[in-house]
């Protein structure tokens, strides 16, 4: 069907302008107003544009090469800094109160180390969570957005995992004098023991709960509240809460 239109144009006499009417046009004229604007909607829609599940798939395959380049990089500095200090598996392992297997593994990358666990290890050999995922790439860079820091404290056995994930905020450097995570805290999660080291540490609370104990005094903390407290004092901290707490938890010097 042919339909002839005439179309005003501003400052210019109208002109007629034709279309053609297909068939689909006729056929969207016996449904109703909603029904036409749903298939307008799905007929506009673009042709090149990836099926959800394939995009899901590619972000599931980049963050699983992310955790598999952290596993690596975190199992070369750990027998890296083992070597120059001419320790011994089983020196760390005793030291950091672990067997000895365990440290084996995780130096051959064959498990992923929980946070505290690698906060023992990182103890033993004299560094830091930040330095022990060191990489060259990020000496240099200023911003990192979001899906670009690196996480550690995923782990395969979740008999072992203490419920906290810390993506890492301060990339490490030669002489830098603090180090920057955000705690990433399921209901339930917590520190893995008593931690006591050298420096000073303060955070605040973006969401959920946070319960910290330093000393002999316990708090709970909420979003919008922060803390500050030597790290040479004995403390702990878990989430109380029933939903996921992030909190940012800053260290000077490097020492967790």
């Amino acid at each position: 069907m042919v339909r002839i239109y005439s179309v005003a144009l501003s400052g210019y006499a109208s002109v007629l302008v034709t279309f053609h009417e297909t068939g689909a046009d006729q056929a969207m004229k016996q449904i109703s107003p909603k029904a036409q604007r749903t298939a307008r909607a799905g007929r506009a829609r673009p042709p090149n544009r990836p099926p959800a599940r394939v995009v899901a798939d590619s972000k599931l395959e980049n963050a699983s090469a992310i955790e598999d380049d952290i596993g690596r990089r975190i199992a070369f500095q750990i027998n890296r800094e083992r070597r120059l200090k001419s320790l011994r598996l089983k020196d760390v392992a005793d030291a950091a109160g672990l067997s000895q297997s365990l440290v084996s593994k995780i130096e051959h990358n064959k498990v992923k180390p929980s946070l505290s666990t690698l906060h023992r290890i990182a103890k033993v050999l004299g560094t830091s969570i930040s330095a022990l995922l060191a990489a060259e790439d990020n000496v240099d860079k200023v911003v990192f957005r979001r899906g670009e820091r690196p996480v550690v404290g995923k782990v395969q056995n979740m008999a072992e995992w203490e419920g906290i994930e810390a993506e890492i905020m301060v990339p490490h450097r030669e002489k830098q004098l603090l180090e920057g995570f955000v705690f990433l805290m399921e209901p339930g999660g917590h520190s893995g023991g008593v931690l006591q080291h050298d420096g000073e540490e303060c955070g605040y609370v973006l969401d959920g709960q946070l319960e910290l104990t330093v000393g002999e005094r316990s708090f709970v903390l909420g979003p919008g509240d922060s803390f500050f407290f030597p790290s040479d004092i004995p403390h702990t901290y878990r989430n109380p809460g029933r939903k996921l707490a992030r909190v940012i938890w800053i260290n000077t010097p490097p020492t967790f």
